[in-house]
């Protein structure tokens, strides 16, 4: 399985509904730019997008809520390694309150790894955050950045578009 994403107007995206009613996508909102992401496994539907490989997944996507994406650069010679951490522990998350959907995406182009996660809240995320639990499972990075990290990782967060929102 595969996973897509692509930027652009909340209008243009919207007209991907149209066009490919055979994909669901979802809509999410960062600072004002929308990201439109979708999960299939045939050919992407974008013309500019980023296009990834599912490796581990736990969950389902929804269309509301809160989506964090944690970009990690890793090396080519790490990414075994890398793999292999989130396998393990894809189904760590389950029953922790909030938790939607995981999702580990490796880049079919580039080094940049994406861990998405999404929660019903930004609040759920953030008590996550700061439990025991996520403690524990970023112990080993507390100290010192792995050696697998090919740059420093960086964190995007994101609402999902509320299209019953009244302006």
């Amino acid at each position: 399985m595969k996973a897509y994403m692509t930027n652009g107007t909340l209008d243009f995206l919207l007209q991907l509904n149209d066009k490919h009613p055979e994909h669901h996508f979802y809509f999410m909102e960062h600072n004002a730019n929308i990201t439109a992401y979708y999960e299939s496994d045939k050919k992407t539907v974008f013309v500019s997008g980023r296009d990834y490989d599912i490796i581990a997944q736990d969950g389902h996507m929804r269309d509301d809520g809160y989506v964090v994406m944690n970009n990690i650069p890793v090396t080519e010679e790490g990414q075994p390694v890398f793999e292999d951490r989130f396998k393990k522990s894809e189904k760590r998350m389950q029953g922790v309150p909030g938790y939607y959907a995981f999702r580990l995406l490796r880049p079919t182009r580039g080094l940049t790894y994406v861990v998405l996660t999404q929660w019903a809240r930004k609040a759920d995320y953030d008590k996550w955050t700061s439990s025991p639990h996520f403690s524990a499972a970023h112990a080993d990075q507390q100290t010192k950045q792995p050696a697998y990290f090919a740059d420093r990782p960086f964190v995007n967060h994101y609402h999902m578009v509320d299209f019953d929102e009244d302006d």
